[in-house]
């Protein structure tokens, strides 16, 4: 028996918060009511990458489905805790509406910035002041370790460098990264995988620092490069089909070739 609920023109957020009830609910979908934190965990993810592609393409329509998810994510969560009586979905946007006039007392305040640097910086104070966090390396700390490695080194660098702690010219990273690329040939020369890792490693971070210095978002930066290369590898194995070429069996000149042909093309 279909459980009761009004069909309605338009829905708002009370209804969300009333279909996930029932979903969650004695009569409502087995599965939804099976579901944890952490068994849903990767959803929210996986919703999230959705939304950036969403923004990506400058698609309107696909933003507004894919930020639908996101908040069904986030409803589904705030219903699990609520029925643990530890916090519901009013609690949250509490939390974040307090936390958002605490932050801007230009706006809600009597504080005076005259541009957006200014304002980040008051950001940064408060952020560390409600927070607890009275040394830099527990804001390095607090970075966490489940963002993906290009983009926790990137934020790390920067919070290490509002210290003080940072190189003093984009020369300087550049140096840092060529002495990398050293050392990771000495690992390599070496036959031990552990320090090859490790330099390996070094070297990825290094990059990083340059890609601070030359105003360049390293996510982003290897997210095309992957892009570039699967459209040269398109070229190059529509050009070895027509040339007859086993690219399994091609030599390493003859790949080159093919390779150097398609960046032409792309």
């Amino acid at each position: 028996m279909p459980v009761n609920f009004p069909q309605k023109q338009s829905y708002d957020i009370g209804d969300l918060l009333k279909i996930m009830e029932l979903l969650r609910g004695e009569d409502g979908c087995p599965w939804d009511r099976e579901q944890d934190h952490h068994s849903i965990r990767k959803n929210f993810l996986e919703e999230t990458y959705e939304v950036m592609e969403a923004i990506d393409k400058e698609d309107s329509e696909l933003l507004k489905e894919e930020l639908g998810d996101v908040l069904l994510q986030i409803v589904f969560h705030c219903r699990m805790e609520s029925e643990s009586g530890r916090f519901d979905f009013g609690d949250v946007c509490d939390g974040i509406c307090k936390k958002l006039i605490v932050r801007h007392p230009h706006v809600f305040g009597d504080v005076t910035v005259e541009n957006s640097g200014e304002v980040i910086v008051n950001w940064d104070q408060i952020k560390r002041q409600t927070k607890g966090q009275n040394t830099t390396t527990e804001t390095l700390k607090s970075v966490p370790a489940v963002f993906p490695a290009l983009m926790r080194s990137e934020k790390v660098q920067h919070r290490a460098a509002k210290s003080g702690f940072d190189y003093p010219s984009l020369e300087y990273a550049m140096s840092d990264l060529d002495s990398e690329i050293n050392e990771l040939k000495a690992a390599i020369a070496e036959k031990n995988q552990a320090h090859v890792e490790e330099e390996l490693g070094d070297l990825l971070f290094a990059a990083v620092n340059v890609s601070r210095f030359t105003q360049t978002d390293a996510e982003n930066a290897l997210a095309r490069s992957c892009e570039k290369f699967i459209a040269r590898f398109e070229q190059v194995e529509n050009l070895a089909v027509s040339n007859g070429v086993d690219m399994k069996q091609a030599s390493i000149e003859e790949l080159d070739k093919l390779w150097k042909q398609a960046k032409m093309r792309v």
